[in-house]
């Protein structure tokens, strides 16, 4: 739980800024509702709990979560489970101030077993789509993801996962419509070379394929930080 703005406790920890030098998401912008809120300080922080105490967070339903050091000088807060959709969340992080805003609800579900790929606007299915995931020995990893980042032409190069481009699985590929879920490398993407597996059967290196069509609607669709689950 972090203390409510606007309470004594609130007030008297952001007294004390620990170098804070950023606080994201940045004044204005429109993010998905598994969103993190990450502050940065300018060096390492020794005082982790006392640094935790100057972030209030106040949006217009009770919203817990927790805190994770991803480093010694940046701090991230998660909520339990989505942000309220179509809000305002005010942050006070260390004597700096950040309001953003959280879009509809856009959560989606890759399905191993069913090769599917559904997507849920505010609590309706709006689109099953069909999809390859990854073939053993590549499998794509199950749990729970948020949108990272959003590339509308990126390069698939198997080097990256650790696969010569000379290796019988090496790839280097122009693709489009990504949306990255992990840093390991793990995107949604178009993948017009899968489409006759897309539905029945996984094929791919670990990613999400989907038909152009339906790669480019998922693209348009979802803002970074809305929810991806990876079940089997």
């Amino acid at each position: 739980m972090t203390p409510s703005a606007g309470t004594p406790a609130a007030e008297a920890a952001a007294t004390e800024t620990f170098g804070a030098i950023r606080v994201l998401p940045g004044p204005g912008e429109v993010v998905g509702v598994a969103h993190p809120v990450v502050v940065e300080y300018i060096a390492p922080v020794v005082n982790r709990k006392a640094a935790e105490r100057t972030v209030a967070i106040t949006t217009s339903q009770s919203t817990t979560g927790e805190f994770t050091w991803l480093d010694d000088a940046t701090l991230e807060w998660k909520p339990t489970g989505y942000w309220p959709a179509h809000d305002r969340i005010e942050v006070r992080a260390g004597g700096l101030k950040t309001e953003f805003s959280t879009g509809a609800a856009v959560v989606s579900v890759a399905d191993i077993d069913a090769h599917t790929f559904t997507l849920e606007v505010d609590g309706e299915v709006v689109r099953e789509m069909p999809a390859s995931l990854g073939k053993p020995g590549f499998e794509t990893p199950v749990g729970d993801f948020t949108v990272l980042e959003k590339q509308r032409n990126v390069v698939f190069d198997s080097r990256t996962i650790g696969i010569p481009l000379d290796d019988p699985e090496g790839y280097l590929i122009d693709g489009e419509f990504g949306v990255r879920v992990t840093w390991g490398g793990v995107y949604v993407h178009s993948a017009p070379w899968s489409v006759d597996a897309q539905g029945s059967a996984n094929v791919s290196h670990g990613c999400i394929n989907l038909s152009p069509e339906n790669a480019e609607w998922y693209f348009d669709m979802v803002r970074v930080g809305d929810p991806v689950t990876v079940q089997a």
